[in-house]
């Protein structure tokens, strides 16, 4: 039997790196990378997003293996059967990498960073008051291994901090909200609002018009779960008239985003490509142990809920 490795990404890694780290681990199994004709042999697939020809190409396919977190790129549009399974990665890595990124952002935004780098192109002279941390609330859409993480990363530094997700979790220290009742007094008291949702048929689209209306003006949205979860022309429309002060991108629904969107000269956005999380670590062996597992009958780790989407 046969894992295939079909990434299709090399500015992040190449299937050659990816077999060489696996190799050790699997000294009896053929490691293929990319699949160009019909392989029966094929039981496994490790991939970033899953394209057609692999399930085409893979009659006897058996398991999906997320190389990351997001897995809408695999259970979306994809035509993946109903009795294929669908693992993913779970790592505090790219969380850490994430809850930085977010911070990083935010740090900008809290020391005026923006502005002193307009005002020293300019030769202006300008000292601002940075913001008190102990007087800033952000709000964490989702809190699953990566928004936890980064709920708890900022409450560490003293910000206030306001966590929500689908179904009630609890993080001691941390003021967790749960349910659509309470998801409006989130966004009402964010001056930073941080989403990691994962992209479900309940997030696509989540934050609209509506939602946005309900915003501080001087409210900045980091966006480093999934493109889908913001209605692109709900928040242009919203920054365009003050609703909000800003949006830091790291996702969107189309990637590489395109050279003629809106996004790119937008003065109220910055985009990212999709970097704010990067490194597997030795997270990248469960795939090795979840073949083991497939093969051996036995549970597999962090097995997708397909239903669920996560």
């Amino acid at each position: 039997m046969t894992l295939l490795i079909d990434i299709r990404q090399p500015e992040w890694m190449r299937e050659a790196i990816l077999r060489d780290t696996l190799a050790p681990h699997l000294p009896d199994v053929e490691l293929l990378c990319g699949i160009s004709e019909k392989r029966d042999d094929v039981v496994m697939a490790a991939v970033v997003d899953l394209y057609p020809d692999v399930i085409e190409l893979a009659p006897n396919l058996k398991l999906v293996q997320k190389l990351g977190a997001g897995v809408d790129g695999i259970l979306h549009g994809t035509g993946l059967p109903e009795h294929i399974r669908v693992t993913r990665l779970v790592t505090d890595l790219p969380a850490t990498e994430i809850a930085e990124y977010c911070l990083a952002h935010v740090l900008q935004f809290q020391r005026n960073l923006h502005t002193h780098r307009a005002d020293e192109a300019a030769k202006n002279w300008n000292p601002l008051p940075p913001k008190l941390t102990s007087e800033t609330t952000v709000g964490v859409l989702g809190l699953g291994v990566i928004g936890g993480l980064t709920a708890k990363k900022f409450a560490s530094l003293g910000y206030k901090v306001v966590g929500w997700s689908k179904s009630q979790k609890q993080f001691e220290g941390l003021d967790c909200r749960f349910g659509d009742e309470a998801l409006d007094g989130v966004l009402k008291a964010a001056d930073y609002l941080v989403c990691i949702l994962p992209s479900t048929d309940a997030t696509r689209d989540f934050i609209n018009s509506q939602r946005l209306a309900l915003m501080k003006p001087n409210a900045v949205i980091i966006n480093a779960g999934r493109g889908d979860l913001i209605v692109d022309q709900d928040l242009i429309a919203a920054l365009d008239s003050g609703a909000i002060a800003h949006a830091v991108l790291d996702v969107f629904r189309q990637e590489p985003l395109p050279g003629e969107h809106p996004f790119w000269e937008h003065p109220k956005i910055t985009v990212t490509p999709h970097v704010s999380g990067w490194h597997q670590g030795d997270a990248l062996l469960d795939v090795a142990k979840n073949y083991m597992r497939l093969v051996a009958g036995e549970p597999l780790l962090n097995e997708v809920d397909r239903k669920a989407g996560y």
